[in-house]
């Protein structure tokens, strides 16, 4: 759904400007250094990148889905470091709270998240627990008017920088599956928490993840999303279900910038007298190329229209999710393979790329849990 074509129009212009002016020239920089910027991060904000999908009555743009969606195909021709930044934020990090957190958590944290003055984590994934999430054993135990949280949490996105983590930890006990989590809100500073040093990653350098150990943490009641306990894996699904349209967004973005990438390449690259764009088993991989691309584009953006409308669409977000990232990899290859040698070494970027989009496969479900997902709603709507 599209509220204002115009207004619209005019801050995908912003981005698209953005992302060619300031985010593709810092590139390189970004993959030497392992950081983005400062004046880069200070403009992300002033931009409102932070707030897509904060309700403009917190300071946010309130983007919808659609809209969220076409932002990111334009976010994604350019390294995913930067989407990163901003993406576990206006995501998984605030969504929590956004969707299930109470009138007071809402009124406290999402001013601060729209405005980037905060940055947000999602920590669900442990050594223990990453695509069974509902067997997590991060533990939170009332006392008083506090919980006392133990447990440690792997591979969370920008816990470096986080000033916030919406953490899932197991309430009750005697419950071992999904019904025993719940869903808190837990700041920084709060005594207890240890950030470990960053991860040393395939790629996407200048996105930071490490472990987050808490270790007899003191989260205030008042932090519980939503107030109510075993709530936390519904919470946690409702999440990644819009994560998975938005992850596909930009995979599809990031394909396009490699396959223009790609053919800019092959049509200046001579072999036997011409370009090699002319030869057709090149043709052929720019064509199956051009064709994926589009139709994950489709998906994406039919599946956030539809969940736009109010309809379930966990199918579609997870058959969003699996087509547009496994096609991102195939697009990565396929550029390889069209700059040749100059695509295995780092002076084209297409290297860092094939690099960076391996992840898109693994995190926010991995493609085998794409697929449980899809092949289970079949079998459940099929039984009714």
């Amino acid at each position: 759904m599209i509220r204002d074509p115009d207004t619209l129009t005019a801050f995908l212009d912003s981005v698209r400007r953005f992302v060619k002016e300031r985010l593709v020239p810092a590139e390189n920089t970004v993959a030497e250094t392992d950081e983005i910027p400062d004046d880069i991060v200070a403009d992300m904000k002033a931009m409102g990148l932070f707030g897509l999908t904060v309700p403009e009555s917190y300071g946010g743009l309130g983007l919808t889905m659609e809209e969220e969606a076409l932002v990111m195909f334009e976010m994604g021709r350019t390294s995913p470091a930067f989407r990163s930044l901003f993406g576990t934020t206006v995501g998984i990090g605030s969504q929590g709270i956004l969707i299930d957190g109470t009138p007071a958590q809402k009124d406290k944290y999402l001013p601060m998240l729209a405005s980037g003055e905060l940055i947000a984590s999602f920590a669900l994934t442990e050594p223990e627990a990453g695509s069974d999430a509902a067997s997590l054993r991060t533990t939170a135990r009332r006392e008083g008017d506090h919980y006392i949280v133990n447990g440690t949490k792997r591979f969370i996105t920008n816990a470096p920088l986080a000033g916030l983590f919406t953490l899932m930890a197991r309430t009750d006990p005697s419950n071992k599956g999904a019904g025993g989590v719940s869903a808190f809100i837990v700041e920084r500073g709060t005594p207890g928490i240890t950030i470990g040093k960053p991860d040393k990653k395939m790629g996407q350098r200048g996105a930071h993840t490490a472990d987050v150990i808490f270790e007899n943490c003191r989260v205030p009641a008042a932090n519980l999303i939503g107030g109510k306990e075993g709530m936390g894996f519904k919470t946690a699904m409702k999440v990644l279900e819009k994560g998975r349209i938005h992850i596909a967004a930009i995979c599809v973005g990031v394909a396009e910038r490699m396959l223009e990438d790609a053919l800019a390449y092959a049509m200046e690259r001579k072999q036997f007298g011409q370009p090699i764009a002319e030869f057709q088993l090149v043709q052929a991989m720019l064509a199956d190329s051009k064709m994926e691309v589009y139709a994950a584009r489709c998906m994406a953006i039919d599946a956030a229209r539809r969940r736009d409308n109010g309809e379930n669409v966990s199918t579609e977000a997870s058959c969003c999710k699996l087509f547009a990232s496994e096609m991102c990899g195939r697009v990565a290859d396929r550029a390889v393979q069209i700059f040749g040698g100059s695509g295995y070494v780092a002076d084209h970027g297409i290297e860092r790329f094939y690099r960076d989009v391996r992840l898109f496969r693994i995190y926010e479900g991995t493609s085998q849990i794409q697929q449980l997902v899809i092949a289970r709603n079949m079998i459940r709507e099929a039984d009714h």
